[in-house]
């Protein structure tokens, strides 16, 4: 059988003229998580690989003297390694609204080409004027809700005349900071089956008016192949999908990183209150329980890295804690990840992970139609 027959049962996801030919957007995951290998790969197998640029730069030797370039330079050089390497497919970088080089990350990836912008973290209400003339890069949004939906859809058309190209809707059991309050995290009206549709809804009257579709992709706490064809029969046009790809060969984290995954139970995924000033969902280790001890103190901020921390009463340095983690140095960080990560049991390259998501998406195709 050929490499594409291997994929046929999946739906296409198309936004704008852009054709990926799995619907599986692989999650930006910062820091240093989702960088050039594990995009490429994804994107490879028909996915949406992404990079993220949450303090991409992280291991540039002048991060700390002049994180503007650093950051600039290393996300450079993951979109051409990227592209370098991906023979077929998409490839998007994700950038959160929070980061204090939102701009830069935005212009960066614009200038290199990139197929996709996914913006978080805070509504990217000014995005589309980051485009230049003869860009082709599509702007995609990542919301929680319905109205922040039809908030950045108004917004955009009446100061660019620009519709995103497609949306994607964060639920609450999604890794890392979540567009949730607290309370909200568990509360049924919240949960992803019920807050797609919802968005599906809103979208809607926007491509009626404007004659374009509105992808509406489905991320937090998507697991199998089965889940991938709920959402998809619900009215999504593709899913998002962080979690599953920690646990591949070509994941750019450390092996320690990827371990703490198939080390975890259900009761060590937790919920932090991260410097931020968002709640995030990360694996309990024994630097978040100090943390809760009260045992970290403040350091001097070496980054800048995000618009919303406050240094001077943050317990700890969130990029510091995240970039140990992603060395493999969990004793001085920890993992970020979905509701789902204590299900991870191996380490499996990109390649297997889409044929067995494609199996279990084959096999349920059909069960959620409603009779």
């Amino acid at each position: 059988m050929s490499h594409s027959a291997v994929m046929s049962n999946f739906p296409a996801l198309r936004i704008g003229e852009l054709i990926a030919r799995v619907p599986i957007v692989q999650g930006g995951m910062g820091v240093g998580i989702s960088l050039s290998r594990l995009a490429s790969a994804v994107a490879n197998e028909g996915g949406v690989g992404v990079i993220s640029a949450a303090m991409i730069g992280a291991a540039e030797p002048d991060i700390g003297s002049n994180p503007l370039e650093a950051n600039i330079r290393a996300l450079k050089r993951e979109i051409h390694k990227a592209k370098e390497t991906i023979k077929d497919g998409l490839l998007g970088v994700n950038v959160m609204m929070a980061l204090t080089n939102f701009a830069d990350m935005v212009r960066t990836s614009v200038e290199e080409k990139v197929d996709i912008i996914f913006a978080g973290a805070g509504l990217p209400m000014d995005l589309p004027k980051y485009l230049v003339d003869g860009a082709k890069t599509k702007l995609v949004p990542i919301v929680s809700s319905a109205r922040a939906t039809t908030i950045i859809i108004k917004r955009w058309l009446s100061n660019f005349n620009y519709l995103p190209d497609a949306i994607v809707v964060e639920g609450p059991k999604a890794g890392g900071h979540l567009g949730f309050k607290p309370e909200q995290i568990d509360a049924p009206e919240h949960q992803l089956q019920v807050i797609v549709p919802e968005v599906i809804a809103a979208v809607r009257p926007f491509e009626l008016e404007s004659g374009r579709k509105i992808p509406v992709i489905a991320g937090g706490g998507i697991y199998t192949g089965e889940d991938i064809a709920e959402f998809l029969e619900m009215g999504a046009a593709g899913v998002q999908m962080g979690t599953r790809f920690v646990a591949t060969d070509e994941c750019d984290a450390d092996i320690a990183f990827k371990q703490a995954y198939i080390d975890s139970c259900k009761d060590d995924i937790t919920i932090i209150q991260s410097p931020v000033g968002l709640p995030g969902r990360a694996i309990r280790d024994d630097f978040l329980r100090q943390v809760e001890e009260g045992k970290k103190h403040p350091i001097n901020c070496p980054f800048h890295c995000l618009i919303t921390c406050d240094p001077e009463n943050s317990p700890y340095c969130i990029a510091a804690a995240l970039v140990q983690a992603m060395k493999g140095r969990l004793n001085n960080g920890f993992a970020f990840c979905g509701s789902n990560a204590w299900r991870v049991n191996a380490i499996v390259p990109v390649r297997e992970l889409m044929r067995s998501l494609k199996e279990g998406f084959e096999k349920a195709v059909g069960k959620f139609k409603p009779a």
